[in-house]
């Protein structure tokens, strides 16, 4: 596999350079945290890498602009470089989370309506609860990069909400990152970053059996038996389930 330099690596993600100006290659991980717990999750990188893939090309079909270019194999995608916006948009459906303890509402109470948060992109001081008043104060967005922000979110959650719905699932909340794509003289706000039940809470409709990250969060057994059923139930899962190899070769 050939040699390229990596730019940045997650927990969940590494981003190497891509093979033309403009683009970078994202390579999928096993690695899983929370907090201070650390773990892997066996195969998870692959089939977060086809389930983001799948939703990405969804989301173009709908006029949804993301920084996704195409998969490259099991576990790597070419996308386009972008200047992130340092916020985590969490879009809420169902009380679950954080929501429901800073609230005191029930895990899995029906919210009146989608709930909209800003979280601050800091992981050393937990992504924090924000404001507009912060965002628009501390230069991260602009009153009108909200605005768009909001209504791509809202788009997403309604056409995600349908297509989960479809397949026996209930999308209780997700959260989006967003950056900006600036060709020529022009710029425009795509979704970067991944969709994926690493950053998804997905129940199924019948018995809210959890089939995301929070099977790990909550030491719960089969963690990737959760994410391989969101596969399945996508027509996405690779033949023979999620089969791996090692990750490209780095200089620093």
């Amino acid at each position: 596999m050939s040699r390229r330099r990596q730019i940045y690596e997650g927990t969940a993600k590494v981003l190497f350079e891509g093979p033309e100006p403009g683009t970078l290659v994202q390579y999928f991980k096993d690695d899983a945290a929370d907090r201070e717990k650390r773990g892997t999750i066996t195969g998870k990188g692959v089939l977060n890498n086809r389930i983001c893939e799948f939703l990405m090309l969804k989301l173009a079909e709908i006029g949804i602009p993301t920084h996704f270019v195409r998969r490259l194999n099991m576990r790597e995608q070419l996308v386009r470089e972008v200047e992130i916006i340092p916020l985590r948009v969490v879009v809420r459906n169902v009380a679950a989370g954080s929501l429901a303890k800073r609230l005191g509402l029930p895990e899995g109470q029906q919210l009146p309506r989608s709930i909209i948060e800003y979280h601050y992109k800091k992981a050393e001081l937990g992504d924090p609860l924000v404001s507009e008043e912060h965002i628009t104060a501390f230069a991260w967005a602009s009153t009108q990069d909200l605005d768009e922000i909001m209504q791509i979110s809202l788009r997403i959650n309604d056409f995600l909400t349908g297509l989960f719905l479809g397949i026996g699932i209930r999308l209780v909340d997700f959260g989006l990152e967003f950056g900006r794509l600036y060709s020529d003289d022009d710029m425009r706000i795509v979704v970067a970053d991944e969709i994926s039940p690493d950053n998804m809470r997905l129940w199924d409709i019948r018995t809210s059996e959890k089939l995301d990250k929070d099977r790990f969060r909550e030491d719960l057994e089969k963690v990737a038996e959760g994410y391989q059923e969101v596969a399945r139930r996508l027509g996405i899962l690779p033949e023979g389930g999620p089969a791996d190899f090692k990750g490209p070769r780095t200089i620093q």
